[in-house]
């Protein structure tokens, strides 16, 4: 889960830098199909199928609805705010899908780890700034990708354990792929003024292979963190996306967030290292 949210954070860099000349669905279209290549190739030299019946279950359609909203609204968020505010409020992400396990999955999660995620989501307010002069309207975009995001999570573990990770990447790439062509479509329609597709210089050609590369990485390491892991225990691992994307946007975006920003994401880390904490005490005692 650290890895993947080091690599989403890469990925979330080299969007912004690439959307500053290139529409974002041109961005996301390109990205979808070196993503669904990639695992297509990975299944075919693991001979796994590449057609599969699982693709037609409910849990399925309900993933592809989830990641296509999360990837729209969270890749417009990154493309209108600062990486860093965007980041920060996608960590609200482990409340949503710690309760969606304990609806869906029947995960027990103890109230000494609920407090520390709670404790970790008045961060994230801290973060968005709701009422103050440093809230950014945009940031709502970056709520329902949250949203998204977290449902996908959830669908992922549900999903039939049969179909691999490569298979699982594939339908997730699809996905960047509609939800780009989607962006696209909606621009053409209601944005007739602005380009919907550009020649792409050598610079910004480098961004968008950045973005794909960075985008497999991180997806494959969620997947199998969401997969294998107890998903009350890797989740709130999403909060050291906080302190990446603070790093990323200070030194190679120029970025200023001001003390609420700096200390909600202060509290979203020591949130997410008393879960840890506390995770280990459990499995001693146990022991």
């Amino acid at each position: 889960m650290t890895l993947a949210m080091l690599g989403f954070t890469i990925e979330d860099f080299f969007l912004k830098k690439a959307t500053q000349v290139v529409p974002l669905g041109e961005v996301l279209i390109i990205s979808g199909i070196f993503g669904f290549i990639f695992f297509t190739a990975c299944s075919c030299v693991a001979k796994q199928k590449i057609v599969y019946r699982e693709i037609f279950t409910p849990i399925l359609y309900v993933r592809s609805i989830f990641e296509v909203s999360g990837r729209i609204f969270y890749a417009l968020a990154i493309a209108l705010m600062p990486i860093t505010n965007a980041s920060a409020i996608l960590q609200a992400t482990p409340i949503v899908v710690v309760l969606g396990a304990v609806v869906f999955l029947n995960e027990k999660v103890g109230w000494r780890r609920w407090g520390a995620i709670i404790f970790g989501f008045l961060g994230v307010v801290l973060v968005i700034q709701p009422g103050t002069e440093g809230f950014n309207i945009f940031s709502i975009f970056a709520v329902l990708g949250m949203i998204g995001f977290a449902g996908r999570d959830i669908a992922t573990r549900m999903s039939p354990v049969n179909m691999s990770n490569f298979q699982l990447g594939s339908f997730g790439f699809l996905m960047v792929l509609i939800s780009g062509t989607i962006i696209t479509i909606f621009n053409s329609i209601f944005f007739t003024s602005n380009p919907i597709w550009v020649s792409i210089s050598a610079e910004n050609g480098g961004f968008i292979l950045g973005n794909c590369i960075a985008g497999v990485i991180a997806y494959q390491c969620l997947t199998i963190a969401m997969r294998n892991g107890a998903i009350s225990f890797v989740t709130p691992f999403r909060y050291v996306r906080v302190l990446f994307a603070l790093l990323f946007g200070v030194i190679f975006l120029g970025e200023d967030p001001n003390n609420l920003v700096l200390w909600g994401s202060f509290i979203v880390i020591i949130s997410e290292i008393y879960i840890v904490l506390r995770q280990e005490y459990i499995k001693t005692r146990k022991a």
